[in-house]
């Protein structure tokens, strides 16, 4: 019985779901005030189901349901004068009909908007309807000021942005760079269904803040892209004062020193005055403006000298005390001129060292091996075949020469085939004489080891001393 129960009731929820579906309607309508919209309502394919009435009635979301058009195929049409919709509604077609018995609203306000129900009295499976909500549009008015503020340590309201007379509400968000809070937005509901919502940026403002960009943006249904309003934050502060000019370097009988008194401000600064401690200013000193003009610098100049700086909300100043040397301050000059020499130095160095690395890697990839032939061997002479000297020479006088001396000479029988070998014996031409060469032998040619061919032109014993003459 229990399942029989829910079964039963399922079927029965199906079925009234398919029945509320024979009702057809739009979801949403959306419209905007002063414009006409209709309200369709259908019913096709009745079938069995006998239609005897038709209503709509109009439900706000913070009031009771109210019939605003009744059609009875007997009884006819029915306006109720009660209704906030008298005089703008009517059904489309004149008479309606049951099947069809959509409305249209003329000159639709902000306070239309809400849920339109068609309703329909059936036999007898009883009311069924369909729901349609009337969404209203309305584009707000938007606008972006800021407020001007002094510098202080307390955080004030120094921008607003606003979004007024909008259906639905906006969305306010800020772009900026300043390390400040948004307040929480502020929404007041308007008589004729209008939202306008308020947005404010704080800030402690600090004199830097002056001139930073802000910009507010705001989002709406009936705006296809955001609009921005970017702005500028105005921050008031009494002047800030630097002297500036002072080298620490004022010495008897320099001319052309001076100082500069620098000043900013908001508003600007309108009033600059120099003062000197001692009293009276120095007969060498020239005012102009914001700058003070030493024409010579003497002991009247060892002074202190302030400035002062004036605009709307106050004044601002600064002092310098001046010491007045004997002779100037070389060091300071020959420093700098040292330390730039060296860093040209380096710089060139640097400079040098790059340009042989670059040339040393060049060389590296163009070398190969060597291609050349190396040089033949040295030919030697002995003394007998040394070119005789016409000179003369005394009785006890005894020359020595050299046992041998080396020529360059071309032999091509002390190297193989060039196809072979490329490079000449590593024995000396001596070694090879000496260790090839039998004590007998006028010369020859002697193969050694490695297979190279020397040749040899003299005696064991006449390659060391030559024999004594006597003229």
């Amino acid at each position: 019985m229990n399942m029989s129960g829910l079964f039963s009731a399922l079927i029965l929820l199906i079925i009234q779901g398919a029945l509320a579906q024979r009702v057809r309607v739009d979801q949403e309508v959306v419209s905007y005030p002063g414009q006409t919209v209709t309200m369709r309502c259908q019913f096709p394919n009745p079938g069995d189901t006998q239609l005897t009435q038709v209503s709509w009635i109009f439900e706000r979301t913070d009031a009771e349901r109210t019939n605003i058009a009744v059609f009875h195929p007997h009884f006819g049409v029915n306006y109720p004068t009660k209704s906030p919709l008298t005089g703008r509604v009517r059904f489309i077609t004149d008479p309606p009909t049951l099947e069809n018995p959509s409305i249209q609203i003329t000159d639709v306000k902000m306070t239309d908007e809400g849920r339109y129900i068609c309703e329909y009295a059936t036999y007898p499976t009883g009311n069924e309807q369909g729901v349609s909500s009337l969404v209203m549009l309305a584009k707000p008015k938007n606008t972006a000021t800021t407020v001007t503020v002094t510098a202080g340590k307390t955080p004030v309201i120094v921008a607003r942005c606003e979004s007024s007379n909008g259906r639905p509400a906006a969305t306010i968000s800020w772009s900026t760079v300043l390390n400040g809070n948004v307040t929480t937005p502020i929404t007041t509901e308007n008589a004729d269904n209008t939202v306008s919502i308020q947005s404010t940026y704080m800030l402690a403002p600090q004199p830097s803040d002056n001139g930073k960009d802000i910009s507010c943006i705001v989002s709406h249904r009936t705006m296809t892209q955001p609009e921005t309003f970017p702005m500028k934050l105005v921050v008031e502060y009494p002047p800030r004062v630097q002297i500036i000019g002072y080298d620490n370097n004022w010495y008897r009988g320099r001319t052309s020193a001076y100082l500069t008194c620098q000043a900013d401000g908001n508003p600007i600064p309108t009033t600059v005055t120099w003062k000197a401690l001692s009293g009276l200013m120095p007969e060498t000193v020239r005012v102009d403006e914001n700058r003070l003009f030493v024409q010579k610098v003497d002991d009247t100049i060892n002074t202190t000298f302030i400035c002062e700086v004036k605009n709307s909300l106050g004044y601002g100043r600064e002092q310098i005390t001046v010491f007045v040397r004997e002779e100037p301050i070389k060091g300071a000059a020959t420093g700098a001129i040292i330390a730039g020499i060296l860093c040209v130095i380096i710089l060139l160095a640097l400079i040098a060292t790059a340009i042989v690395m670059v040339r040393k890697r060049q060389r590296k990839t163009i070398d190969g091996p060597p291609t050349h032939k190396p040089p033949p061997p040295m030919k030697t002479y002995s003394y007998s075949e040394r070119p005789s000297i016409n000179k003369p020479v005394s009785d006890s006088q005894f020359m020595d020469y050299e046992t041998e001396k080396a020529e360059p000479m071309t032999d091509l029988s002390a190297y193989h085939d060039d196809k072979d070998h490329n490079e000449p014996s590593r024995y000396s031409w001596e070694d090879k004489q000496t260790s090839y060469q039998d004590d007998g032998d006028e010369g020859g040619v002697i193969e050694d080891e490695d297979g190279y061919y020397v040749t040899s032109s003299a005696s064991r014993e006449s390659s060391f001393m030559s024999p004594a003459v006597v003229v």
